[in-house]
């Protein structure tokens, strides 16, 4: 992945077709999954991330695990929350797919390079459109991606949102 001269994200485009996903509630990827390896590789860059508690999802299936801010350190819009102040989690196992709150700018490029698609509440206009399912990575390239999509949501859940 690489960034432009002004610093702007500039995603690679995601090979192969989109993953088949669940059009509804729970939202999960039905296909091209993750290797379990490359989730808990993941899992386990995004436990290091600043000021974040560890804990289950407050809006998704028992089986995920989420990343919530500390409050002191939780100063973004409220729309780079998916409840409270959790900004990102990871499916289990058998999905590998992320829910994650990113920058409008950032989801029109995630969607449109293949790497994201939005929440079908989002698409209904019940949440913001900053919510989005990020595809699990199928290889260490895509776990790249995919981390430094993390990281945008992470920064996106801590600045502050007169920022």
């Amino acid at each position: 992945m690489t960034t432009t001269v002004d610093g702007r994200l500039d995603l690679p485009r995601r090979s192969g077709e989109r993953p088949r996903t669940r059009e509804h509630n729970p939202h999960q990827q039905l296909d091209q999954i993750a290797p379990p390896e490359l989730q808990e590789e993941l899992w386990s860059r995004m436990t290091t991330l600043d000021g974040v508690l560890l804990g289950r999802s407050g809006v998704s299936l028992p089986d995920t695990r989420a990343l919530h801010l500390r409050p002191g350190i939780a100063r973004g819009p409220r729309a780079a929350y998916l409840a409270g102040t959790e900004f990102a989690h990871l499916h289990g196992h058998g999905d590998g797919s992320l829910h994650m709150c990113l920058p409008e700018d950032v989801v029109a490029q995630a969607v449109s390079r293949g790497w994201a698609e939005a929440h079908p509440m989002a698409r209904q206009g019940y949440l913001p459109g900053t919510l989005v399912m990020v595809y699990g990575p199928r290889d260490h390239a895509e776990l790249e991606v995919v981390w430094q999509l993390v990281r945008i949501s992470h920064r996106f859940a801590a600045r502050p949102a007169t920022a």
